[in-house]
């Protein structure tokens, strides 16, 4: 049977990619410290599913600790989702904790997998190593982050490709664009957004709103995941988007029409780190990867309250 390990396995990505995994049949190693960036009970009800599966292992350890070679030894797929997320946290203080967990354990990752038979590494990067976009992004772009968050992610992507070329691990790197649905953490702006709308509670906006996003659900980020595991040519990178670009504003107003409620919004200065734009160009990854986003934004959404609502009672 065909072994996975999967870091960061309690996240919202990490989790849901599990579960999936399970699904179709994979047998399972999941590993995630629980970091305390948000509730641990919020993780926890993430692996609801896979914590009762006969084919999954959990591991409550940090990457930096644990002997990776022996996981390296019986497993021949790495999905690498572990990482401090989040670009307003990352400034000051805090920075030594993004250094820790996403370029010393992907560091930690690569070294170990250097000397295996591993098949296939999938590193979980982010459009946070862009910046700001002005128009569709390809690959070739020069990346400029705009958050230490982004330097983080960026690093770890020249760690893999680094490791690629000198030791041949074969690690492909997934560009993520702003993530959404059932289980998305609950620091970031749509999680905020609904379940505040539908406490009949205000919603901080920073900046004008007038900010965009290319915004993805989570269940084709899955898929770019799975598909990369066959498909995904080592050493190369791939933006992962939904193909769906609009504003804060016009989210907000998606939102309202969505869960039938208003929205009333507090508008606060624009947060140090927070791109303008982004948007992705994934004609790389639609013919490489075989990758077709196919969830539009509104029934996302849709999904998304639902998931909200059980979760916290509404």
């Amino acid at each position: 049977m065909t072994k996975v390990l999967v870091t960061g396995s309690a996240g919202f990505i990490g989790s849901t990619l599990v579960d999936s995994l399970l699904k179709q049949g994979y047998e399972v190693t999941g590993i995630d410290c629980f970091t305390d960036n948000y509730d641990s009970r919020t993780k926890q009800k993430n692996m609801v599913y896979s914590a009762r599966h006969e084919r999954f292992n959990w591991l409550n350890e940090n990457l930096i600790n644990i002997d990776l070679k022996d996981l390296m030894k019986t497993h021949q797929y790495i999905f690498h989702q572990a990482a401090l997320p989040g670009v307003r946290k990352s400034w000051g203080i805090k920075f030594q904790d993004y250094l820790d967990h996403n370029i010393r354990a992907t560091q930690k990752l690569l070294e170990a997998a250097k000397d295996s038979n591993i098949k296939k590494m999938v590193y979980g990067s982010s459009s946070s190593v862009y910046g700001t976009m002005s128009g569709p992004t390809t690959e070739e772009k020069l990346p400029s982050p705009y958050s230490p968050y982004g330097v983080t992610k960026l690093s770890a992507e020249h760690l893999c490709q680094l490791y690629h070329q000198n030791y041949d691990v074969p690690v492909v790197s997934l560009r993520y664009f702003t993530v959404y649905g059932p289980r998305q953490r609950p620091d970031m702006a749509i999680h905020q957004f609904i379940k505040n709308i539908l406490e009949d509670r205000p919603i901080t906006v920073f900046g004008q709103g007038t900010q965009t996003r290319d915004f993805t659900y989570i269940t084709d980020a899955v898929d770019a995941n799975i598909q990369a595991l066959d498909k995904g040519i080592p050493g190369e990178s791939y933006n992962i988007g939904g193909g769906t670009v609009i504003s804060l504003l016009e989210l907000i107003k998606l939102i309202e029409r969505v869960s039938g409620k208003k929205a009333t919004i507090m508008y606060s200065p624009k947060q140090p780190g927070d791109a303008d734009h982004t948007w992705a160009d994934i004609t790389k990854a639609k013919k490489d990867l075989k990758f077709h986003p196919s969830v539009s934004l509104e029934d996302g959404i849709y999904h998304q309250i639902q998931q909200i609502k059980d979760l916290y009672g509404l």
